[in-house]
């Protein structure tokens, strides 16, 4: 089996530019064959698409679908195929399923699903995602989970979080703790500035994030294991986790795309829509993660998608659930802060996260890419959305950049 794209960009994982001159993209039998300004071959079939650019394939490190036992939200195969389509060709699955994923029988179900999508699952971090007793980490590593987390959710006991971070070392595991002192959020569920205090909102200030991570620092530094902190939301998270990194290698950080495009702001009208967590922050938190993924103190970028059945999320604000899908939506976001160039690099470097390999776009290795174009304008509604559930932040915002899919060996997922 054949297939040439023609007039394509392909990025340049060096330079971290494109080419300079479309090239064709000659596959066979899922390797890249051949790469020249030219190519003609009457046996391949050919794959057109304006101002085509190729890179290798994207990666997000927390993507939740539903399935085992939420499949009202999103299968396996529909969210794998969701992914696919939209320029991914891995994801790292969060463990927020019925049954939770906290034993190696759940990891390997997830493992033995059979898709094109490198699924990487995360394991629950505690029983129940209670924050008392530590889950089976060390089997479920065995059977596949690249790292383990409570999704959405910190472990406040500070000596089963130090527990932990001692134990993976044995078997280089990866701790992922959530970001939020509970006992400061309460009942609050929106940041707290002039515009949430206005409209008479629950709210908690961004001391209940950095208190968090403050504490997850030090534990961290007694044990010299390995944390992400992950969805970290504000200006103060930003400087605390910049003067860590000086001193600790073994840190690293995530934002959600989330709060990089919206904040407060986009609350004044209760639209359920953008209730999320973390919650969204003010323009100037906004601003400053915006320029800690420029700078590289964040490290990673994810689309937090989160798909919510419409009963629980078409509700008034206050009773509304969290969450918002974003597959979909991610590359266009990204492309719209963040211009064409960096937008890439943040996908691609996400596989590192869990210390995976980038493809590489070279004639003999797999054929494993996404396509795209970044300068096509649309307004993002319902019939870009593949995902069961719908509810989407991004539901009518102005984006730029169009995925057109994804190739990986012999198969062409067009969106």
């Amino acid at each position: 089996m054949k297939q040439l794209l023609k007039s394509a960009y392909i990025w340049n994982q060096t330079s971290k530019e494109f080419s300079k001159e479309p090239q064709d993209i000659l596959i066979e039998n899922g390797f890249i064959k051949a790469i020249k300004k030219e190519i003609s071959d009457v046996e391949a079939k050919e794959i057109n698409y304006p101002n085509l650019h190729v890179s290798p394939a994207w990666f997000d490190p927390f993507v939740s679908f539903g399935e085992p036992g939420f499949e009202e939200r999103e299968t396996l195969s529909n969210g794998s195929l969701t992914a696919l389509k939209n320029g991914f060709s891995g994801i790292g699955l969060c463990p927020n399923t019925n049954p939770i994923l906290s034993h190696k029988s759940d990891i390997d179900f997830i493992k033995r699903f059979e898709t094109d999508l490198e699924i990487s699952p995360i394991g629950a971090l505690t029983k129940n995602f209670e924050g008392n007793e530590l889950t089976d980490l060390f089997d479920m590593s065995r059977a596949g989970a690249v790292a383990f987390y409570d999704f959405k959710k910190s472990i406040p006991n500070a000596n089963v979080l130090k527990v932990a971070l001692q134990y993976v070392k044995a078997f280089e595991g990866l701790i992922i703790n959530f970001p939020e002192d509970i006992s400061l959020t309460g009942k609050a569920q929106v940041h707290e500035d002039e515009v949430t205090i206005h409209l008479g909102m629950k709210s908690t200030s961004s001391i209940s994030e950095t208190i968090q991570i403050e504490r997850d620092l030090r534990l961290l530094e007694y044990t010299n294991s390995k944390l992400h902190i992950p969805y970290i939301s504000t200006a103060d998270s930003v400087e605390i986790i910049k003067k860590a990194k000086e001193k600790n290698p073994n840190l690293s950080c995530s934002t959600s795309i989330n709060n990089l495009f919206f904040d407060t702001k986009n609350l004044k009208d209760f639209d359920q829509k953008y209730k999320v967590k973390p919650p969204l922050r003010n323009a100037k938190d906004r601003e400053v993660l915006v320029q800690a993924v420029k700078e590289g103190v964040i490290d990673y970028v994810t689309s937090d998608h989160h798909p919510i059945n419409i009963e629980l999320k078409d509700l008034e604000f206050e009773n509304a659930a969290y969450g918002s899908i974003g597959l979909e939506s991610f590359y266009p976001a990204l492309n719209t802060l963040f211009g064409k160039e960096k937008a890439v690099d943040i996908l691609i470097k996400n596989w590192q996260i869990f210390g995976k390999s980038i493809s590489e776009i070279k004639p003999g290795k797999k054929a494993e890419f996404s396509l795209f174009n970044p300068e096509h304008k649309q307004k993002f509604t319902k019939e870009n959305i593949y995902s069961k559930s719908k509810n989407s932040i991004f539901l009518n915002e102005n984006l730029k950049g169009k995925v057109y899919g994804l190739q990986i060996k012999n198969t062409h997922y067009g969106n």
